[in-house]
């Protein structure tokens, strides 16, 4: 086991993928939702995504949301594509990094994209391309990291192949996502000593969601292995449309929560999250999953 970091970047993804399953919510909503997010002082902050409106309604105002994002200073904000295209309509809106995601596994690939895992990957030097002449960094994330709600478990393989394309045309960061909420502590560290030694000094990051309850677990075995990205939803928001009953992001108070206890700084403010998860359940307008938001912080003095 690695030394535990001092530091761990968390990537607020709740107005993306926290949004992406819910009825659509209105911009004057959004902007709320952003404001609390800005106020526990993460610095990382996943705004939109720019793909078809038709198959995710709740985020078909990513260009007019994006206009409202140059109110905010000292935050990096990134937009997700899944295509060319959608690379070219982010830098259009302004944004400067973006996540360009491709599925390991064929039939969620397909389910989300409309093409197989094999043309996800290889469109990846023509996406960075588009980044660099744009000025903006480019993440890729590899869907479906560990288990396909179509095919099962996706084979080790499948992510490494996908993570050495994107590591040999030199993109900025790589993640690696358990899509469907399957992911152990095991399977988490089994997975990442294969990655690692691909990705050498590229920043790696990690995607959990806590469909079947050890979405922090393996958040924290994969800390425990040296990663030091994390994303996370306020509230617990969130799920993939193309992946029945993948719902819930890890919930960024609870992995706070979790960190702190450990002696590791993230730079959120645990009161500011909570908060915010509040403001998320009220403009979405139903419960939230975070355990925070219902039993609050422990006394600490």
């Amino acid at each position: 086991m690695s030394k535990l970091p001092a530091h761990v970047t968390i990537r607020e993804v709740c107005l993306r993928d926290g949004l992406q399953i819910e009825e659509p919510i209105s911009l004057a909503a959004k902007i709320e939702l952003l404001e609390a997010v800005v106020a526990t002082g993460v610095r990382e902050v996943e705004a939109t995504a720019f793909v078809s409106p038709s198959k995710v309604p709740a985020l078909a105002d990513a260009e007019q949301f994006a206009t409202e994002l140059k109110r905010f200073d000292g935050v990096e904000f990134s937009a997700l594509v899944a295509s060319p295209n959608g690379a070219r309509r982010a830098l259009a809106a302004g944004l400067n990094s973006i996540e360009y995601v491709v599925s390991a596994a064929d039939s969620h690939s397909r389910a989300n994209v409309g093409r197989g895992t094999a043309e996800a990957t290889a469109a990846i030097a023509e996406v960075l391309e588009i980044a660099r002449d744009g000025g903006a960094t480019l993440e890729v994330i590899v869907a479906t990291a560990w288990d396909c709600p179509f095919d099962g478990p996706t084979p080790p393989q499948r992510v490494l192949d996908i993570v050495t394309a994107a590591c040999r045309v030199g993109v900025d960061r790589i993640a690696i996502a358990d899509t469907i909420g399957t992911a152990t502590p095991r399977r988490v560290g089994a997975l990442l000593a294969g990655v690692q030694p691909i990705v050498g000094d590229t920043p790696l990051g990690a995607h959990f969601h806590n469909t079947r309850g050890a979405g922090l677990a393996s958040a924290y075995a994969a800390v425990q292995a040296g990663v030091t990205r994390l994303d996370a939803a306020i509230g617990g928001l969130g799920g993939c449309p193309f992946a029945p009953g993948a719902s819930g992001n890890i919930a960024t108070e609870d992995l706070v929560y979790l960190l702190r206890d450990s002696d590791i700084e993230t730079g959120v403010d645990l009161t500011k999250a909570i908060e915010a998860a509040a403001v998320a359940q009220r403009v979405i307008g139903h419960e939230l999953p975070s355990s925070l938001l219902r039993a609050g912080d422990r006394i600490l003095s």
